[in-house]
């Protein structure tokens, strides 16, 4: 799939999780159609290198190191991109970790909590601190990344499908409680895809690839511009009347 055009010109988006993946292609897509970007990960040095690949392709781009299950970081993050740029319009809200795979019982309450704190928590500290600043920008978009194990189970994955779980109901709630203030919230529920995040699980378990592709109609495994096209395409004023929806991005994996 090619990239699709839209026009992000004076608008500035923020990305979450920016440095790899599907939030790296995200970022590079709203770059390529004239968006200003605030960008944060916990990854610096991946994160600068971004930076440096937006600006030396003529766009504009700032990073910011941030952890976002903690409040403070995630504010000082809005806050920075306020000051930089002095307002938000639109919010791609991507970080999050897969965990240790177990199953409900054999899950740690360690391996539970990092979980739900930076995927779930951290996109609802997101929300809470970025939906002020795009109502005084008069209105805007925000886009949060689920997954396919936000709309079905997945066993060994406990921590994992609750928090996605939990984004899908999150940005349901948001989307009403916005609707009449000119913000959109919608998910983005990605099934397999080319990442870091799927290569690491590919490269510790034999077969896997294999198994995946099993379970995709489509029998191939998606790209990061797959995904990073309908987070676009949601943000944009060509989604107007959508709201409050998970689209899964998933060669059709949920349609059996």
């Amino acid at each position: 799939m090619g990239r699709i055009q839209f026009d992000y010109k004076d608008k500035v988006v923020m990305v979450t999780g920016a440095a790899a993946g599907i939030g790296r292609e995200t970022a590079l897509m709203f770059s390529k159609n004239g968006a200003k970007l605030a960008l944060c990960d916990l990854d610096e040095k991946a994160g600068e290198q971004l930076v440096k690949e937006i600006t030396n392709s003529g766009g504009e781009a700032f990073f910011y190191p941030c952890d976002v299950s903690q409040s403070k970081n995630i504010k000082a993050f809005v806050d920075e991109t306020l000051k930089k740029y002095g307002q938000l319009n639109c919010a791609c809200n991507n970080a999050g970790i897969e965990g240790a795979s177990a199953s409900i019982v054999d899950c740690t309450e360690e391996n539970w909590d990092q979980v739900i704190n930076i995927n779930l928590k951290g996109v609802w500290l997101s929300m809470k601190y970025q939906v002020p600043e795009i109502l005084k920008s008069g209105g805007g978009a925000i886009v949060n990344l689920s997954s396919i194990a936000g709309l079905i189970g997945f066993p060994g994955l406990a921590a994992y499908t609750a928090s996605k779980h939990g984004i899908a109901g999150l940005t349901k709630t948001a989307s009403l409680e916005f609707a009449q203030k000119n913000i959109r919230v919608n998910a983005v529920c990605p099934g397999p895809i080319m990442t870091p995040m799927l290569e690491r699980l590919m490269s510790v378990t034999p077969g896997f690839k294999d198994q995946v592709l099993l379970g995709i109609p489509e029998r191939r495994i998606g790209k990061p511009e797959d995904v990073a096209n309908a987070v676009l395409y949601l943000c944009s004023e060509q989604a107007s009347y959508i709201t409050g929806q998970c689209l899964a991005v998933d060669g059709g994996w949920v349609a059996q």
